[in-house]
């Protein structure tokens, strides 16, 4: 039985919303990874990655609608994923660097000032001049 114009209709938009959602996901995960210099390393988070999309992409397409995975799905997310890395990836990733690094700051300079004060106190205490 052939599927409604309805339900083709929704295969396709949600087939491209999954698709946003694993760009989105490829921009984060190449934030955290950062450079890696490690191949082994490297080939084992890429392969975990790869891994975690495919899960979140059917758990996804699984709820939306039903997870018919035509062809058609496929190359819907594959279209949504050219798109996103074309003309959204890159204001994306720049923003999440920046979100990054203003966060690394935040904490270590947080760290910093919450460690110092404990340093002075350890200190005073384990003095041994007394």
């Amino acid at each position: 039985m052939p599927l409604g114009l309805n339900m083709q209709i929704s295969l396709v938009i949600y087939s491209l919303i999954g698709g946003f959602i694993a760009g989105i996901l490829f921009d984060i995960y190449r934030v955290i990874r950062g450079l890696n210099s490690i191949k082994i390393l490297t080939i084992i988070e890429d392969t975990l990655f790869c891994v975690l999309i495919a899960l979140a992409i059917f758990t996804f397409l699984l709820y939306t609608n039903y997870a018919f995975l035509t062809p058609y799905v496929y190359i819907f997310i594959i279209i949504a994923i050219l798109l996103y890395f074309r003309f959204i990836s890159k204001f994306f990733y720049v923003s999440q660097v920046t979100t990054a690094r203003i966060f690394y700051k935040l904490i270590r300079i947080l760290l910093k000032n919450i460690w110092y004060p404990l340093k002075i106190i350890v200190y005073k205490v384990t003095d041994k001049r007394k």
